[in-house]
């Protein structure tokens, strides 16, 4: 019995000075990632030029996007989920939409009531009936077979 526990105390302290593991994201002397850089502005035609229409979905904007829109004050925005980052900012105190395509912040205008437009790109807003926060955005994709629906929430700030 002794002998079991001095082996076992042994084998213990062995593997405890053996710490090599050199697995991903168990670096000692790890850096941190660098802050991401906001995506270049754009007008849809040149964003979705040379892009394939039917794998096309929206991005996430990062801080980095935002910031560089000049924040979401005043302004109304859409996310797939509610702690989600934003996917479409639009309306509010402007006139206009900014949604993320192919790496790129695409800018559209408004066009109508909750509808944004340009260079045959749409995005349409709608609030779902019987909500406060949950909304449906509808992006039509030039030369794409479907337009893409997206549920989710939506908040305006004052």
């Amino acid at each position: 019995m002794i002998r079991n526990v001095i082996t076992l105390a042994g084998a213990t302290l062995l593997l405890a000075a053996c710490n090599s593991n050199s697995a991903p994201g168990n670096d000692k002397l790890a850096e941190l990632e660098k802050a991401p850089t906001a995506a270049p502005q754009m007008a849809a035609g040149p964003a979705l030029a040379n892009a394939a229409p039917g794998g096309l979905y929206p991005g996430i904007l990062n801080e980095a996007d935002v910031s560089s829109l000049g924040g979401t004050s005043g302004r109304c925005v859409f996310r797939m989920t509610k702690v989600g980052f934003p996917s479409f900012i639009y309306g509010g105190d402007q006139a206009n939409a900014t949604i993320k395509l192919n790496g790129k912040l695409v800018m559209l205008p408004a066009t109508e009531a909750n509808t944004f437009s340009g260079d045959g790109l749409t995005v349409e807003m709608a609030e779902n009936v019987g909500s406060d926060a949950e909304a449906t955005m509808i992006v039509r994709i030039p030369g794409a077979p479907n337009e893409l629906g997206f549920r989710g929430v939506s908040s305006c700030s004052s």
